[in-house]
């Protein structure tokens, strides 16, 4: 069976028997992850699996290493090693409560065992949707269970992607904001609807900043780009996830609402488990589950067509609840008028004096990645980051990784030189492609810091997945070139 064709348009099950050294455990994306164990002879073990379910090639999985695990759910195990096993267990601990809820709106869970697997640190991905097997980063360790909504995206791939599948990567979209949309109301349902569209508004501002990097006009940024001579690798990006989930959104607002659409993902789930499918079968079964609504015209107003197929931003933000992101807009605003009111006086104190830690005491830790990331986008505030720290310790948040990189960014806008320290260490130990690719386009792009990151990069290359290592280097040369041309 391996190697075989890697397409997602074919689907089988699979067994599987694997010999490793003793005293290592193997795993895979199988029935029972846990294998059944033998001893082959007296440096060896084999372990034998099953998947039953067909799936794509890209979701055999296959793990060995020295690892054990611990119960989290009563179907679920994770796995990790000894030194880390037991934060692992904390912070996955809410596994089965989003399971239930995605059992609520798309049915029964199909695959057996849920367990999760931590990766080393050199994983480039947040997680890897493996039937029976997520892989997860060691980045999701924040202590506080803060980042679990991968868990709850990985998990919702049990339906929408394993169980019904895109066709081809042009339709990446169907797999992947899909997933997205149903993450997202496991969120509304475990916490609250002001979550659900919190997240809503953060992936609209993501989206924002995907295809400012591609460029608008970048046939990429379409929900089914051309894929024709293109590498997936270099098309990945946020668009299918965040543009596919807004459309659904929208599209979920135009029949009436949860109550209305819930049903609908029953159904998609129930018609096309097993299948592989693209986004006209898509359109063409929503428009025949809701055939009276169609016929009402509610859909008159779709342009699908747009929708499909023109790159750049949706029409607009469908309807969510905004208030966990007013909140956080109307601080950075204050911050902003601070910052403006000490530059117009010339005194600093002021900003010590209007600002206070207790503006962000009662914020979520996604709140304050939401902040960070606005300041990001607000040149005024740079070249104070260093007293917005004092007032703010976000440079102590080193737990939470997606609050630790914007931070570490701010301070390089900021021209710290402590900041630029912390990326490159940062880059060291970690291989996560949402953290590292920005921070070496950061650093590239200085002057003064892309030799030293490119010296990094070098030294730790090895260190990196090839999908990660390959796209750096091509964020290195697109600095060099960038760099060429300004000094032209």
């Amino acid at each position: 069976m391996v190697p075989c064709q890697d397409t997602p348009s074919v689907k089988c099950p699979y067994t599987a028997e694997i010999r490793v050294p003793t005293g290592m455990t193997c795993l895979m994306s199988a029935t029972d992850p846990a294998g059944i164990k033998d001893k082959a002879d007296t440096q060896s073990d084999v372990f034998r699996f099953e998947q039953m379910k067909p799936i794509p090639s890209y979701l055999i999985a296959l793990a060995v290493g020295k690892i054990s695990s611990k119960q989290i759910g009563p179907r679920s195990f994770v796995w990790a090693e000894e030194s880390v096993l037991d934060a692992a267990a904390f912070e996955f601990s809410e596994t089965e409560a989003f399971l239930q809820v995605a059992e609520k709106v798309v049915g029964p869970y199909q695959w057996g065992r849920y367990d999760l697997l931590l990766m080393p640190p050199s994983f480039p991905y947040g997680g890897m949707e493996n039937p029976c097997l997520t892989f997860v980063t060691p980045t999701l360790l924040a202590g506080d269970r803060s980042l679990s909504s991968v868990i709850a995206h990985e998990i919702s791939h049990s339906w929408t992607g394993n169980l019904v599948t895109n066709k081809t990567w042009e339709h990446f979209w169907l797999n992947e904001g899909f997933t997205t949309f149903l993450e997202r109301r496991i969120v509304g349902h475990l916490f609250s609807e002001q979550h659900r569209g919190f997240a809503f508004v953060g992936g609209w501002k993501a989206l924002q900043n995907t295809i400012e990097q591609f460029g608008v006009d970048n046939p990429l940024t379409a929900l089914i780009p051309p894929l024709d001579g293109v590498d997936p690798d270099d098309a990945f990006s946020s668009v299918p996830y965040e543009k596919g989930s807004m459309f659904l959104l929208y599209l979920e607002s135009l029949v009436g609402g949860e109550e209305e659409f819930n049903p609908f993902l029953l159904a998609y789930v129930n018609k096309f488990q097993g299948i592989c499918l693209t986004s006209g079968d898509f359109r063409d079964f929503l428009l025949s589950f809701f055939s009276e609504k169609a016929a009402q015209g509610v859909f008159d107003e779709v342009d699908w067509k747009k929708w499909f197929f023109e790159p750049g931003m949706p029409p607009f933000l469908p309807k969510c609840d905004q208030t966990m992101a007013d909140n956080v807009k109307s601080l950075a605003q204050n911050i902003v008028k601070v910052i403006g009111d000490s530059a117009a006086s010339g005194d600093t104190s002021v900003l010590t004096s209007k600002l206070s830690a207790d503006d962000v005491k009662p914020f979520s830790s996604g709140q304050l990645v939401e902040l960070l990331s606005l300041l990001l986008l607000e040149p005024s505030v740079y070249s104070v980051v260093g007293v917005l720290d004092s007032v703010y310790n976000f440079s102590n948040a080193t737990h939470n990784s997606e609050v630790h990189f914007r931070w570490l960014r701010l301070g390089m806008k900021g021209g710290m030189r402590e900041s630029a320290d912390g990326a490159l260490a940062f880059v060291r130990r970690q291989g996560r492609m949402k953290f590292v690719r920005p921070l070496y386009r950061d650093l590239f792009g200085s002057d003064i810091m892309r030799a030293e990151a490119y010296t990094v990069f070098q030294e730790f290359a090895n260190f990196y997945h090839p999908i990660a290592r390959n796209l750096i280097v091509k964020d290195y040369e697109a600095a060099v070139k960038a760099s060429n041309t300004q000094q032209a």
